[in-house]
């Protein structure tokens, strides 16, 4: 009789606390849902720059056509996109797109003179700064749900229920080196 007492104390006590971590996952599960949701609007909104951006540079720079196919080939990848992986892996291309547009920019010191032309970078940097924060964010929510996934004792929770782990934001590797252009290809 004392066993059973026992057992049933310690299955109380295990359903308890199952139930705050699973209140305590759905409510960061959310918060991560909200600041992907940020992070989409961001990418949006610097998708919607980039045909007024790239119609500006084509007037001065018109030989560079590989670079301006690699925006809009990564901006049809970014309209595509089903999932936050997809989405993340089609945003890193297009901001690498970005970064040989912009080498290409500086060897056209009239387009930077060009007030349309800055009024859009401008945008565009305020943009970049905007989708960073909510990145940065969104990888902060993920942090701390899935912390909160690997402790005790809401770990069993999280199996329980599946709830799974959420891919951080990261950077592609290319990122990390300058970009290259070419005007031999002329």
């Amino acid at each position: 009789m004392r066993k059973a007492l026992q057992a049933a104390v310690v299955m109380i006590v295990a359903i308890t606390l199952s139930g705050c971590s699973y209140n305590k996952f759905t409510t960061q599960e959310e918060a991560i849902k909200g600041s992907w949701g940020e992070v989409q609007n961001q990418i949006q909104r610097r998708n919607d720059l980039i045909p007024n951006l790239v119609e500006t540079v084509k007037g001065y720079a018109s030989h560079e056509e590989g670079v301006f196919k690699e925006i809009a080939d990564a901006r049809s990848k970014l309209l595509a996109a089903k999932s936050p992986a997809e989405t993340i892996e089609a945003a890193n291309q297009q901001s690498s797109a970005l970064g040989r547009l912009l080498a290409v920019v500086e060897n056209y010191p009239n387009l930077k003179a060009n007030e349309q032309f800055n009024r859009l970078m401008d945008e565009l940097s305020g943009t970049e700064n905007r989708l960073s924060v909510a990145r940065m964010r969104y990888n902060e929510k993920i942090q701390e749900y899935n912390t909160t996934r690997r402790r005790f004792p809401s770990n069993v929770t999280a199996k329980v229920f599946g709830f799974k782990e959420y891919p951080y934001y990261e950077a592609p590797a290319s990122s990390q080196a300058a970009p290259k252009v070419d005007f031999n290809k002329r």
